[in-house]
């Protein structure tokens, strides 16, 4: 038995991609809330989604942000999505904020670099599918 989960490339390339764009939405969430007093910083352990949305545990990528003031604007995170979690601070300001704009910034930039991998990888299988269908070199 293979120990390595089989996935479609097409599938897992467009599942990788989303995902990557969903977690790039939060830490901007969180860089754009650095300065808000209580806000907690969140974020996904990419691999765990990944699997799950890939064996069909996870739910969609559209999620919707639950509004606790008329003044909000509307967005696409939402505190119950069961997929974020809190990020553990490393020196906890007074305020009760807990977003470390180095440690944001750093992940942001490693998911923009991971993203556009994800979208290399995907562009590949389209090229490479296109290549088949046609019977022509890409």
């Amino acid at each position: 038995m293979n120990a390595v989960p089989q996935y479609d490339p097409l599938s897992f390339g467009e599942a990788a991609l989303k995902l990557r764009t969903f977690r790039q939405q939060i830490l901007g969430n969180n860089l754009a809330n650095s300065d808000t007093p209580g806000f907690k910083a969140r974020d996904i352990r990419f691999a765990d989604v990944l699997k799950a949305q890939m064996e069909g545990a996870s739910p969609s990528m559209d999620v919707s942000m639950v509004r606790t003031h008329a003044g909000h604007i509307e967005g696409i995170i939402t505190k119950e999505d069961p997929r974020l979690l809190y990020r553990v601070p490393n020196q906890p300001s007074k305020d009760g904020n807990t977003v470390d704009g180095d440690v944001e910034l750093s992940e942001f930039t490693k998911n923009s670099v991971l993203t556009e991998s994800a979208l290399s990888l995907l562009s590949g299988t389209l090229r490479s599918r296109m290549s088949a269908i046609t019977g022509q070199a890409s």
